[in-house]
């Protein structure tokens, strides 16, 4: 099969912009963002936890600082990026026509997946639960309804909250499974809890956690990221 797109993927939790113990300084996050290259990132911990949640980073600021725009989707309230914490970037050539979908999961916490559909591609950002149960109850879910709304291609990525390769994971047995590399804390990164899961039809060419001085002070999670070709279906 030939490649017919080259895309750059990462995900990046960032902790509401606080590093690891403040203060909220959203302009190190956003220079991070811009240094990984991507075309799309997925980012957890957007929003303030309390209240109407709050976008922790200030969406005025993404476009000028990343070159990135954040995909259209219905937030926690009008003060929110996020819903369940969580959105999504996208180079502006990509959003025209994109659409998105929450995904309400199942667990002890509230818990809910982002969806984005493109013409070529679906990417699912997750920041699954901290109890093992709820995590695999996730992702079983989340198995089960990508497969149905994404179509041949999908990428699913985000914080799994998950350290072990041989347990919790069971749902994604179908799928390929990277840990590019330790990305929590990320001062001295020591637990792979950042993945991605890619369906058939998606060759993974370059993949890595981005470490950097900046990255190691802007938030508790290095990003990760992966550099992918889709194959004509």
């Amino acid at each position: 099969m030939t490649p017919t797109r080259t895309l750059r993927v990462a995900s990046y939790n960032l902790h509401k912009c606080r590093g690891m113990t403040g203060p909220h300084a959203p302009e190190r996050n956003l220079q991070v963002i811009a240094d990984l290259g991507a075309d799309i990132v997925a980012l957890q911990e957007v929003d303030f936890r309390f209240g109407a949640r709050p976008e922790a980073l200030p969406r005025r600021l993404i476009q000028d600082m990343t070159g990135m725009v954040p995909a259209p989707h219905l937030t926690t309230s009008e003060q929110s990026l996020g819903w369940h914490g969580q959105t999504i970037l996208l180079r502006p050539d990509l959003a025209e026509g994109a659409t998105v979908r929450r995904l309400p999961l199942p667990g002890i916490e509230p818990r809910g997946a982002l969806a984005l559909r493109l013409a070529e591609l679906t990417v699912v950002v997750v920041h699954l639960g901290l109890a093992r149960s709820s995590r695999r109850a996730q992702l079983a879910r989340l198995a089960a309804k990508v497969a149905r709304i994404g179509g041949n291609r999908f990428v699913l990525t985000g914080d799994f909250n998950e350290w072990r390769d041989e347990r919790g994971l069971e749902s994604l047995s179908g799928l390929e499974v990277l840990a590019p590399g330790p990305s929590w804390p990320a001062p001295f990164p020591q637990l792979r809890y950042d993945r991605i899961a890619l369906s058939a039809g998606i060759e993974v060419t370059d993949s890595g956690v981005h470490d950097s001085p900046l990255a190691r002070r802007a938030s508790d999670h290095l990003p990760i990221w992966a550099d992918i070709a889709l194959s004509a279906p």
